[in-house]
């Protein structure tokens, strides 16, 4: 019996190592555990590669996440398949893992892919998926909200493409009451703006949904008012551009402030005030809102708008155009377009980029003596900058482009020539007569 009873002792103890428990019954093997926490660390760093995260990355992220570890690989990994499968891209999953890990519970995740199949015909976006998985996990709202909120939406008149541009722009809607969503209707129509446009507005400005009525809405139309502009003018500007509501209280005069302070030629004037001055202090609101995206703080914002006040009636476009190619290009800092704002005033195919390339290409050949600022690049007229990078070095003719009219301008005005030449007379069949016996006299 002895040998039997040894052999029956170490079948146990073997149960025991194997289960990661050892010695004493009621307590876990460390070593055990380890080792098979860092093969499952292994396996999920692998298959988080598979998807764009980096080899650094996994092991703060499953640090952070240690529910992960708890979860079975299979699971995590049919998690990833589902989100790829709603046609989000790579680099988009790695990005809301790092934001919301909690949207890779396979159980979730598989509820919330039945009802984006289901809605299929709505066309959601991969933006519009993750930012609805993500409010989803962050404020525990269960999957049936989505066909709630779109059905409380389209009995109030938005279409599907609207929510979808929604749940792109605002996800949060899915998290609102039916209450909620219809005070902001109930708003509009009481500024005069027809139920019929309410779907417009929605989806020009998603974001109204997410503003209080009481605390944000209704005081902006009183700021309106007080600013001297009537409810019809109101109303016709936020049936043309919705966008106007997402202005901060006190905005709009601080804009209007600027404006009256400007100085530049007539002309310019005339431009930016085309519209009115309601039109232009919005036109305003959207050229500081684009500075400060690419890193400026409002009040220098202000001082660049003040200085080149040209920008108001460029195209947001161009604008962030010439400030990408400033910053990923030449390298400079945004806070210098507060001591150089007329960078931003001058042409980007014409100026910006011909002196730039020649710039570029003296400074590869070692034909610059001391470094060529911003200012040194922008200020000098044509011909200035011409005389002095350009001339010298007879290949920089075709990177710079030549213009006739600066041979012209050396020596006077362009069509100042004009004033100088002789008038011409039409010639009479008695001059003929006259020339001819004078040359037969003097013959």
């Amino acid at each position: 019996m002895r040998p039997r009873l040894k052999l029956l002792a170490f079948r146990e103890t073997g149960r025991r190592y194997f289960s990661g428990r050892i010695g004493d019954s009621s307590g876990p093997n460390p070593l055990f555990l380890s080792q098979s926490q860092h093969r499952k660390q292994a396996s999920l760093a692998n298959l988080f590669q598979r998807y764009g995260f980096s080899q650094s990355q996994s092991p703060e992220f499953l640090a952070k996440n240690r529910f992960l570890l708890d979860a079975s690989l299979h699971d995590t990994e049919k998690s990833l398949n589902i989100l790829s499968s709603l046609k989000i891209p790579s680099e988009s999953v790695v990005s809301v893992m790092g934001q919301c890990p909690g949207v890779l519970e396979h159980e979730f995740l598989r509820k919330w892919e039945v009802v984006f199949r289901e809605f299929g015909f709505l066309g959601v976006s991969s933006a519009g998926i993750i930012g609805t998985l993500q409010v989803s996990r962050k404020f525990n709202v269960g999957s049936e909200r989505f066909g709630r909120t779109f059905q409380v939406l389209k009995g109030l008149g938005v279409e599907a493409r609207t929510y979808c541009r929604i749940l792109e722009e605002f996800p949060g809607v899915i998290a609102m009451r039916k209450s909620e969503i219809s005070g902001k209707v109930e708003f509009l129509e009481g500024i005069s703006i027809p139920k019929a446009a309410v779907d417009r507005v929605f989806h020009a400005f998603p974001g109204i949904l997410g503003l209080s009525v009481e605390d944000r809405l209704k005081p902006l139309i009183c700021e309106f008012r007080h600013l001297g502009f009537d409810k019809g003018m109101a109303r016709d500007e936020i049936l043309r551009e919705p966008r106007v509501l997402s202005m901060e209280l006190g905005e709009l005069s601080r804009c209007l402030e600027l404006l009256r302070t400007i100085k530049c030629r007539e002309p310019i004037k005339e431009k930016i005030l085309k519209g009115g001055e309601f039109r232009a202090g919005f036109e305003v609101k959207l050229r500081l809102d684009c500075l400060c995206r690419h890193g400026l703080i409002r009040r220098d914002a202000f001082k660049v708008l003040w200085k080149e006040p040209r920008l108001i009636v460029y195209q947001i476009e161009g604008i962030e155009r010439k400030i990408d190619f400033l910053l990923n290009d030449m390298n400079y800092d945004v806070e210098c377009l507060v001591e150089m704002p007329e960078y931003l005033g001058v042409n980007f195919e014409k100026q910006i980029l011909p002196r730039y390339n020649v710039i570029e290409y003296l400074r590869s050949i070692g034909g610059l003596g001391d470094p060529v600022g911003l200012k040194n690049l922008i200020k000098p007229s044509r011909l200035k900058f011409y005389n002095l990078y350009v001339k010298p070095y007879p290949e920089c003719e075709k990177i710079f482009g030549r213009c006739e009219a600066d041979e012209a301008k050396k020596q006077h005005p362009v069509g100042l020539w004009k004033l100088f030449k002789p008038q011409k007379y039409p010639q009479s069949k008695d001059d003929a007569e006259n020339m001819r016996s004078f040359m037969e006299l003097g013959g």
